[in-house]
């Protein structure tokens, strides 16, 4: 296992289509215990492998106990309800931005051995299926978001809302 370099926006890599996985070998396996270890290190909550420059659809999302996710070929193939939240990519460090998603997302996806299966969260889980899949097709949240924030930003926004209540 290695910890790969995040690639940030403005690497054209980020704005490409990846392709779809379709040898189940030890390449994969590495390349999904890297994701793990990468993300791990970076504190963050998903990470796609065009991020770590490999344009292959393959991500890893940690769900709301804690566990990370392998999700490789993923597609969303159901989604209820919507949230409004703030939302932050290991890709683009030190700002965030308030980004429309739905409250709960289903995934079909394979596992590293090329084994179908679904996997369903709602509220910052599907936040992130959502997030990561983007990745895949070559979009950061940016994209959705009216205006990016920084964390000085957002303390002074919290302090207020704080000193207001």
């Amino acid at each position: 296992m290695a910890i790969r370099t995040i690639l940030t926006q403005g690497d054209p890599v980020l704005n490409k289509m990846c392709h779809p996985v379709t040898k189940f070998d030890d390449k994969l396996g590495d390349l999904l215990d890297d994701l793990k270890e990468t993300l791990a290190k970076a504190n963050g909550l998903g990470l796609a492998a065009p991020q770590v420059g490999i344009l292959r659809r393959a991500v890893i999302v940690v769900d709301d106990s804690g566990e990370m996710l392998e999700l490789v070929n993923p597609e969303i193939i159901d989604q209820k309800g919507e949230q409004d939240g703030l939302e932050g990519c290991l890709s683009v460090p030190g700002q965030w931005g308030y980004v429309k998603r739905p409250e709960w997302v289903k995934v079909k996806a394979q596992d590293r051995s090329g084994n179908w299966f679904e996997v369903e969260g709602e509220d910052i889980t599907a936040r992130c299926f959502c997030h990561e899949l983007g990745h895949l097709d070559g979009h950061l949240y940016v994209e959705l978001t009216d205006r990016l924030y920084t964390s000085e930003e957002l303390d002074a926004m919290a302090q207020e809302e704080e000193e207001q209540a």
